[in-house]
């Protein structure tokens, strides 16, 4: 079920520069490298293209589970928090409460 490559893919199977008169074997397979290159970055620009245009819906549901989750982490952030706060304030009026009836017993 292989399907062949687009013309624009041959610059990886076959170096395009192999034959030709004027380059030693090391240019030829530089030039050919630097045209692998030149190809994997127009895919990639092409790629990027194609989602800066359009969103990307799954991505887009995943995140919003994401965000209500995280909506849901810091509201049992802050419960807790405030429930440490009064627990701290309790802790502390319970212990003035203490010195005072200790004061007063002397």
């Amino acid at each position: 079920m292989s399907t062949a490559p687009p013309a624009s893919h041959q610059v990886f199977e076959t170096n395009p520069y192999e034959d030709h008169p004027s380059l030693s074997q090391l240019e030829a397979d530089v030039l050919w490298e630097y045209a692998k290159l030149n190809q994997h970055i127009k895919d990639l620009v092409m790629q990027t293209r194609r989602l800066s245009e359009t969103p990307d819906e799954s991505m887009l549901k995943r995140l919003r589970v994401l965000e209500r989750k995280m909506g849901l982490v810091l509201t049992l952030f802050k419960a807790s928090v405030w429930g440490v706060v009064n627990e701290q304030n309790y802790d502390v009026s319970t212990a003035r409460n203490d010195s005072a009836d200790a004061t007063i017993v002397r």
